[in-house]
């Protein structure tokens, strides 16, 4: 989670040609602490010296903070000093989300905390992760928006996020077995014992997907797990229609090969 907003805080510095020494002056802060905030290695660092660094390479604080506390809990920081820390610093004001952030944020709500859940388990760990996303996007506005397709570039982001956090198989590959217990078809089937054999059967169905290329699994995820209309696919991966029906007819015709099941041969 330290990386989440490590990595972006460390392109920015490199995109901006400030040199350490030019941090220096701007942040307040030796060479020997910004050093070590930047290498990512000992302490995990308080708020103080993060918000004046996000603030000598004019980065956006309201998504960082957010990104710094959470870090902070997954490091085990006590809750009365994740408190203390930002309440040593001035609270950000006059920090305006930017339009078409906002924008994409509200229209990619749905589908990207649906696509985190199948892979997660958990509403609230799937909000988290569409809202860590979110604010990482949100510090990396400048680049995002200087990709050929900003929406395509969020996609690729969320999809890092929520592969991170997904539950792996030994081979390294997301586990998706566990979303066979949540699905509507089996849930509607009265005989416990049927409905044990449909969970094995949508479990080892569920592992195959994984085995796909990734733009085909998320295709695919979105179209048969989530229930995403194919014609809504495109505008949520960022991917031309006739490219995403490719990818979807590969996928069916892939996983037809590797394990019949009716219900994706709709």
């Amino acid at each position: 989670m330290h990386r989440t907003w490590l990595e972006p805080v460390r392109d920015r510095l490199v995109a901006s040609g400030l040199t350490l020494e030019g941090l220096v002056s701007r942040s307040g802060y030796s060479k020997t602490r910004l050093s070590e905030l930047l290498r990512g290695k000992g302490y995990y660092p308080g708020w103080e010296i993060t918000y004046s660094v996000i603030r000598a390479l004019d980065l956006p604080v309201s998504p960082a903070l957010r990104l710094w506390a959470a870090a902070a809990e997954e490091a085990d920081k006590d809750k009365d000093w994740i408190k203390n820390r930002i309440r040593a610093v001035p609270p950000p004001t006059g920090e305006d989300q930017p339009v078409a952030h906002l924008g994409l944020t509200q229209a990619m709500w749905q589908p990207y905390t649906a696509y985190a859940r199948a892979f997660l388990q958990s509403e609230q760990r799937a909000r988290q992760v569409v809202v860590e996303t979110y604010d990482i996007l949100w510090l990396t506005w400048d680049t995002a928006t200087l990709t050929p397709d900003t929406t395509r570039h969020a996609w690729l982001l969320l999809r890092s996020r929520v592969l991170a956090c997904a539950p792996k198989r030994p081979d390294g590959r997301p586990d998706l077995r566990a979303a066979a217990f949540s699905t509507v078809v089996q849930a509607d089937i009265p005989d416990l014992a049927e409905r044990l054999h449909r969970i094995d059967v949508q479990a080892q169905f569920f592992d195959t997907i994984t085995r796909l290329p990734p733009d085909q699994m998320d295709v695919t995820i979105l179209r048969y797990l989530c229930g995403i209309p194919a014609d809504a696919v495109p505008g949520i991966v960022g991917l031309p229609p006739a490219i995403t029906h490719t990818l979807d007819h590969h996928a069916r015709g892939a996983l037809h090969e590797l394990r019949p099941d009716p219900e994706t041969q709709e």
